[in-house]
């Protein structure tokens, strides 16, 4: 199975950091509920969704092949949850990226959730002092150079350009179904406050600092850590 379809890996990543263009930067309620969800594997986890994504097992299937001895310390069953969120369908708004990230934006996520470069000047939405919040998973990379290619921001015409001073961020290149994107991923329910916007002819650089919240608005998942058993001496 072709992940990207006719399209070209830098499409596919481009969707996944142009996608912020989407966010509402409005409070909602805080995501809840997953934590109390069982642990289970990937073939179990996309078992649901079937009926909104028909293609995920297919997608599921192969990620899990390709994760067989994941970096990071990471099981078989997470690397392969993220290779899934960063392959694209052939049809970019059927991917689970874009479903899941529509669903998580959504002021009525509990009712659905159940079954980083624009060229666009975004400016105007992003003032100086304000707090937001990016509810759905955010992609980015950690180079310019990547960003300045023609299928992200290119060097010409209205841009805008995100500078993210960050603390939860994960790199997920090893991961990725797109290595060499080096993409970097943030957690849904990120706050940021807008510490500056500045404007260099027509691209439009603005600069958010992670902040955190009074109380979460990700409700935070139990760390399980093994113990070793050591018997009592005698």
């Amino acid at each position: 199975m072709a992940a990207s379809g006719n399209a070209t890996v830098s499409d596919q990543c481009f969707g996944r950091i142009s996608d912020i263009a989407k966010e509402p930067l409005e409070f909602f309620a805080p995501i809840s509920g997953y934590g109390k969800m069982p642990l289970v594997s990937l073939e179990e986890a996309v078992k649901p969704l079937v009926d909104i994504l028909p293609e995920v097992q297919s997608f599921a299937y192969v990620a899990k092949q390709r994760c067989k001895n994941p970096a990071d310390s990471l099981t078989s069953d997470e690397s392969a949850s993220i290779m899934l969120y960063t392959m694209g369908w052939n049809q970019p708004e059927e991917s689970l990226y874009a479903v899941l990230n529509d669903t998580l934006r959504s002021p009525n996520r509990q009712k659905t959730l159940k079954p980083w470069g624009i060229k666009k000047d975004l400016s105007a939405r992003y003032v100086k002092g304000n707090t937001i919040v990016w509810w759905a998973f955010s992609s980015s990379t950690k180079f310019v150079d990547v960003l300045q290619s023609d299928s992200f921001l290119g060097e010409t015409g209205t841009r805008t350009m995100f500078s993210i001073q960050c603390q939860t961020a994960r790199d997920i290149s090893k991961h990725s179904y797109y290595p060499e994107e080096h993409e970097a991923l943030l957690l849904a329910a990120t706050q940021f406050e807008v510490t500056a916007c500045l404007k260099q002819g027509d691209l439009r650089i603005i600069q958010l600092k992670e902040t955190c919240p009074p109380h979460p608005l990700l409700q935070p998942v139990p760390v399980c850590v093994p113990q070793l058993y050591t018997p009592p001496s005698t």
